[in-house]
């Protein structure tokens, strides 16, 4: 049962691969009145009831802007640059703690927030783990590293205001087409060309044993977002859809023959790599792939009523294509490559 008076929505990240298609599932639902989109480099045309406000969770003064909202869905999220964790540190983490004080000092009534799988403990085998597994993260990264002390501030928050209704989204690997270029940009770095990535070119992929991750198209994450604002639920929900993506599938889709590679001989290439900044993704965060427990969604789809609609085949389906097309939207974050060449040239949007 959803609850009947429109509310008024603020949304940071709103611009990102997440934010996307989470404000066009806010603004297409008739219990949402108004969105904020609050995000470092607002850019494009908003959804309808969306407007887009220019702001930074880890410098400016939140607090007017979520004054008239109702609840406040936490999406952003920094991922680069690697090489300087503590600017990530200040923005994910200081930023949140900064986003959630400015909450209850608005006096919002829900906070909605993008957790990860990632925040998760490692898990001793492949039996899916439910919404109380522990959130410790894996040490070895530093997004694993943020996303489980989040969690521990979100415990806090919890208990210092207990007023406020708390959700968090622990989502797989997130994908949609506009988002493929920008994807390639944070893990795989310009050194690899999305157009090669199509069925017959790529002949061989490295079968790594324990290599399985699960997904979500964006589209239904933030089908999980929304009922998540519009439901009376708290707590955590698992999003992910079937099955776990492994190095099986990954060849089938290509079209790629399986060559047996230990996932040790492949970390001291990933370390020299992005020493000489070469891959922009650390091989900490390989580490945690490996290392990340599969995911029970049963209490979404039990008390959210939230299935999938694309399956994890159809999502790195869409994914894969959205790389070999260079696909983008028109966002500073997902925008094509030529666009966020010239942002980089004219310095438009960086962070100091």
């Amino acid at each position: 049962m959803t609850t009947q008076q429109p509310q008024r929505i603020a949304v940071t990240g709103a611009t990102g691969n997440i934010g996307t298609a989470t404000v066009r599932a806010l603004a297409a639902a008739p219990e949402v009145a108004a969105i904020t989109g609050i995000e470092r480099r607002p850019a494009g045309v908003p959804p309808p009831k969306t407007e887009y406000v220019a702001a930074d969770v880890a410098r400016d003064d939140l607090t007017p802007l979520l004054r008239d909202a109702d609840t406040v869905v936490h999406l952003a999220w920094l991922f680069q640059p690697t090489h300087r964790p503590d600017v990530t540190w200040e923005a994910n983490v200081l930023g949140s703690l900064r986003l959630f004080e400015a909450a209850a000092a608005a006096g919002v009534s829900t906070l909605v927030v993008a957790s990860s799988v990632g925040a998760y403990s490692p898990a001793a085998d492949d039996s899916p783990v439910s919404e109380d597994w522990p959130t410790h993260g894996w040490p070895g990264a530093a997004y694993p590293r943020e996303k489980a002390y989040v969690e521990r501030c979100l415990d806090s928050f919890e208990r210092a205001h207990p007023e406020i209704r708390v959700v968090r989204v622990r989502p797989g690997f997130v994908f949609q087409r506009a988002a493929s270029t920008e994807q390639r940009r944070l893990f795989a770095g310009p050194f690899v060309p999305g157009s090669l990535v199509r069925p017959g070119l790529v002949h061989f992929l490295p079968d790594i044993p324990g290599l399985r991750f699960q997904v979500v198209h964006a589209n239904d994450l933030a089908d999980a977002m929304r009922r998540c604002v519009l439901r009376p639920v708290s707590g955590a929900f698992n999003i992910a859809a079937d099955p776990p993506v492994d190095p099986r599938l990954l060849a089938r889709l290509l079209r790629a023959r399986l060559v047996p590679v230990p996932a040790g001989l492949l970390k001291p290439a990933l370390t020299a790599a992005w020493r000489m900044h070469l891959l922009p993704a650390t091989p900490g965060l390989f580490e945690t792939v490996l290392r990340l427990p599969t995911m029970d969604t049963a209490r979404a789809r039990s008390e959210l009523d939230w299935r999938p609609d694309w399956s994890a085949a159809e999502t790195m389906e869409e994914f894969l294509r959205g790389l070999r097309h260079g696909e983008g939207a028109d966002t500073p974050p997902l925008a094509p490559d030529e666009h966020r060449r010239h942002e980089i040239a004219t310095g438009v949007g960086q962070r100091p």
